[in-house]
């Protein structure tokens, strides 16, 4: 080994390979895991915090790929990280490792070790060669990760949703991982699992088609504030044709609620482009409601009352 490594490497490989001692234990390189080194990561200072944390953990991966045993496979919110489900930004960064019983549960620094009973888990290798559980055993597992339920409905939400491109006739981006059924029988094919009893009752409030994990809470919001459950991705038209699509919408009344993220205010372009889309929803005849942040997790009476208002208007 003669040049600096771009990817992480077991300690004992380098040696076997002929790397002198002083070469593996050098300071230029971070030891996420007993006998792993990989290059410091070097991330822009102005990178979004939750985004440095899920490359962070993606990093920590590939390193902890280096000395998995075969029949390990990546779970819990490693694996939903892994998949591109949405989990909340104080997700922990230790990565879960699981096997099938009577396997013995990974341990060691930063690693939740767990041993799983083979019924009801599913694991797949991904064309990268990442084992991990599926989709649908990934969510069955998250009950005891996930403390709040609505959290664990939006993972359901983005597991029996597809992603398109907005629009009547939108660009499917990803087709969905699974059925809502296919949730039910692999919750069903369960009887003793730590936190499913937090996903049966999860289960009969899963949607399909919801696009974010805050569109997930902002329905479910609603929903708990005595509101009439919204319409999801809605498509609005006028007599020139197609309008926009609305995050969560009551057709009846022409109420549209949409989650406002913070590229909407930073990226000049989307701002501008949701200006001409809220006049021409506006000239529609639609009152559109927009959630903040602050008001979807520290002030959801708030957006209760103001729903209410362009409802009852």
């Amino acid at each position: 080994m003669t040049s600096t490594p771009s990817r992480a490497f077991a300690s004992g490989d380098a040696r076997r390979a002929g790397a002198p001692r002083r070469f593996v234990d050098a300071a230029e390189w971070e030891r996420p895991f007993h006998g792993v080194r990989m290059p410091r990561a070097i991330l822009d200072p102005e990178t979004h915090p939750a985004t440095r944390h899920e490359r962070q953990i993606l990093a920590r991966v590939e390193a902890y790929r280096t000395i998995m045993t075969r029949e390990a496979f990546f779970s819990h919110t490693t694996a939903a990280l892994l998949w591109g489900l949405p989990l909340p930004p104080t997700t922990d960064g230790d990565l879960h490792v699981a096997v099938l019983h009577p396997a013995r549960a990974p341990a060691g620094r930063g690693v939740h070790g767990h041993q799983l009973h083979p019924r009801g888990v599913s694991a797949r290798q991904t064309q990268e060669g990442l084992r991990l559980t599926d989709p649908v055993t990934t969510w069955t597992l998250l009950g005891s990760t996930l403390r709040h339920p609505y959290d664990l409905i939006a993972v359901g939400d983005a597991v029996v949703s597809s992603v398109r491109i907005a629009g009547p006739q939108g660009r499917v981006v990803r087709d969905a991982f699974a059925a809502v059924d296919d949730l039910r029988r692999s919750v069903e094919a369960v009887t003793k699992r730590r936190g499913i009893v937090a996903i049966r009752e999860a289960l009969p409030r899963v949607r399909a088609g919801a696009r974010s994990r805050t569109e997930s809470w902002t329905r479910l919001t609603l929903i708990d504030g005595g509101l009439p459950e919204p319409e999801l991705n809605h498509d609005v038209y006028d007599p020139a044709g197609f309008v926009a699509c609305v995050d969560l919408a009551y057709p009846d009344r022409r109420v549209g609620v949409e989650y406002e993220g913070d590229h909407h205010r930073t990226d000049a372009v989307q701002w501008q482009r949701d200006i001409e889309r809220y006049e021409r929803l506006a000239a529609a005849g639609w009152r559109m409601v927009r959630v903040t942040r602050k008001m979807l997790f520290r002030q959801p009476g708030l957006l209760v009352r103001l729903v209410e208002d362009a409802r009852a208007r």
